[in-house]
């Protein structure tokens, strides 16, 4: 979904009644929900994979069929790092929906890519949460500026005892359980405008197709639906995650 983003803001439908900007709410999902908390990893993905798909005749099939290393090439990811740390993810749900709150959905974003690159590229574990402190501080670093911003940004060490803590695990609780109500098993999957369910394996023709329609509209007709299961207040909403003038400052 990323490339129809970009797509909308650096081409923008000069006769649409309003400028497209977005508002991005990351759901958690558990793939191992059975994992052990606290350990900070369990196994690799090679392993899981292959237990997963009956063996390694199965999961070259698996791999064969969906084109991971097509996907990622084509998403400007050159390898995946079979070999992975796998854990438990609840440390890390929590920790992107904190910095979201504290910081807004700008920084929640680039934490999220930043663990994209940890995790699928060089590897580490999502609950190894030394490793997590460091890239969320140097997140929060890179993208809060000016004023006393300086005084707000989280030490590694207060990002650390957040982790250890169980502040933010009921909204994560309370997210799953509204997944499981509308019958979402896999991932991923994206919610636009609170109605429209569209699969994460969908081209970015299909997402570009949905905002070119919106922004023709120049209107949305519903809001986030877990913006409130997750306590996003909506003046972050309104503040957005991705704008034209960010696209413009990069």
């Amino acid at each position: 979904m990323s490339n129809a983003i970009h797509e909308i803001l650096s081409k923008p439908n000069l006769k649409a009644p309003r400028p497209v900007s977005f508002s991005v709410l990351r759901v958690p999902f558990f793939l191992e929900p059975h994992y052990d908390e606290s350990k900070p990893s369990i196994e690799t993905n090679r392993s899981r994979l292959v237990k997963k798909w009956g063996g390694k005749a199965g999961w070259e099939q698996q791999k064969n069929n969906h084109d991971l290393k097509g996907r990622g090439l084509r998403a400007g990811i050159p390898h995946f790092n079979l070999d992975r740390l796998t854990s438990n993810t609840l440390a890390s749900h929590r920790l992107i929906q904190h910095i979201g709150k504290k910081y807004g959905l700008r920084v929640s974003e680039e934490l999220y890519d930043a663990l994209n690159v940890y995790y699928f590229v060089d590897g580490h574990a999502l609950n190894d949460r030394p490793k997590l402190a460091k890239v969320a501080h140097e997140c929060i670093q890179k993208m809060v500026t000016g004023g006393d911003a300086a005084a707000e940004i989280m030490t590694e060490i207060e990002i650390v005892e957040f982790l250890n803590s169980n502040e933010g695990r009921k909204e994560i609780e309370n997210a799953l359980a509204a997944l499981e109500q509308m019958g979402v098993h896999g991932i991923p999957k994206f919610i636009i405008e609170g109605t429209s369910m569209v699969d994460g394996a969908a081209h970015s023709d299909v997402f570009i197709n949905i905002f070119r329609e919106i922004e023709k509209r120049g209107e949305i007709r519903a809001g986030p639906v877990f913006s409130e299961i997750l306590g996003v207040s909506a003046e972050l909403v309104e503040k957005g995650s991705h704008s034209r003038d960010d696209l413009e400052a990069a």
